[in-house]
């Protein structure tokens, strides 16, 4: 199982903007440096956030890392040029030598939409659109397309090439059943957004994927599965608790009211990371044991990723739940899964 971290780069509560992005580079130093396997930046387009480019940040991020793979987390698809998407990604994994990832969505926010000139209604239709063009760019060098959103390629070069051939295109999801659908069906490895809940509850919608992918013709072990979870590794479950409710009750609380949420209380909080439910928040024994738990219930997951956006929650906090992720949390995880693996390869 590949461990990481996300982040969307959240806006500092008290340095610059260009300090932000300064520890940002240090923290995926660090992550690196302590043997975690992925670093992902999402894309957003709000004041709260500073991952508007996130190939811009990844590529910088190459030059200070050595093997920790690098990925978008996610790229808004649908409100993107997949010509520009592929040249931007493919010149990353040059700068980074083969180490670029893309995992595209439909995006959690709008406003990518209205900033680009894109329609709402077309929702879906461009997210299909561009997808499909997306893929062909990595299959061939020169393109022959159209569709509907885009002005079409009559056998334009689209150039540079990446060394990884294909370039790895994730999907990322939510909840919606057709989503899991169409990865599975073009046989795309899914990455799914647990932020909340029971994880458990999404074991239909995984299920549903790799049937997709079965009845596509596509082999098992093409159509894995990663988790992305909001939590926090500290030195013990109450410190970490302590260290993150004030950053997720802000962020919450400000995109709760655009949406007609009722504020979380941090009774609601605490019951959030309680065992069974979606945040990755404790000591690493603890959070082991539910990434464990969670392998188990979703049918075996390849990837976890941890969100950790920063901004709000202070520079060194995030470093130190990086080193506990990487140095203590991780080898748990690989001895726990050296003794099952051998079971379920035998089922």
């Amino acid at each position: 199982m590949q461990i990481g971290i996300d982040s969307f780069v959240g806006s500092p509560a008290h340095s610059s903007n260009a300090q932000r992005i300064r520890e940002l580079l240090e923290e995926i130093r660090l992550a690196d440096q302590v043997g975690l396997d992925v670093f992902g930046i999402g894309e957003h387009h709000r004041e709260e956030f500073l991952a508007s480019a996130p190939a811009v940040l990844l590529a910088a991020a190459a030059s200070v890392t050595k093997n920790i793979r690098l990925t978008s987390a996610v790229t808004v698809l649908s409100s993107a040029d997949p010509v520009r998407v592929f040249q931007d990604f493919a010149t990353l994994d040059l700068i980074s030598n083969g180490r670029a990832e893309i995992i595209v969505g439909r995006g959690s926010f709008i406003e990518s939409y209205p900033l680009f000139g894109f329609d709402l209604k077309d929702y879906d239709a461009l997210f299909a659109e561009r997808l499909d063009l997306l893929l062909k760019l990595r299959e061939s060098t020169y393109v022959h397309w159209s569709g509907k959103h885009r002005a079409p390629l009559t056998g334009q070069g689209v150039f540079p090439r990446p060394v990884q051939n294909p370039l790895p295109v994730y999907l990322g999801v939510g909840g919606t059943p057709s989503s899991f659908v169409r990865a599975g069906t073009l046989g795309l490895p899914l990455i799914v957004a647990i932020i909340g809940g029971e994880p458990h509850r999404f074991r239909p919608l995984i299920d549903l994927y790799r049937e997709a992918g079965k009845r596509a013709g596509h082999p098992a072990e093409k159509l894995t599965v990663g988790i992305h979870s909001i939590g926090l590794v500290g030195d013990s479950a109450k410190r970490a608790a302590d260290d993150l409710w004030p950053a997720h009750s802000y962020l919450f609380s400000k995109i709760g009211r655009e949406r007609g949420w009722p504020p979380q209380t941090r009774a609601q909080f605490d019951l959030s990371f309680a065992p069974g439910n979606a945040l990755l928040v404790g000591d690493p024994e603890a959070v082991a044991e539910k990434i464990l738990y969670e392998n188990q219930a979703l049918g075996g997951i390849s990837r976890m990723t941890l969100m950790l956006s920063g901004g709000q929650l202070p520079h060194k906090t995030v470093m130190h739940c990086i080193e506990l992720l990487g140095t203590r949390v991780s080898p748990i995880l690989q001895k726990e899964l050296a003794k099952t693996e051998p079971v379920l390869a035998a089922l």
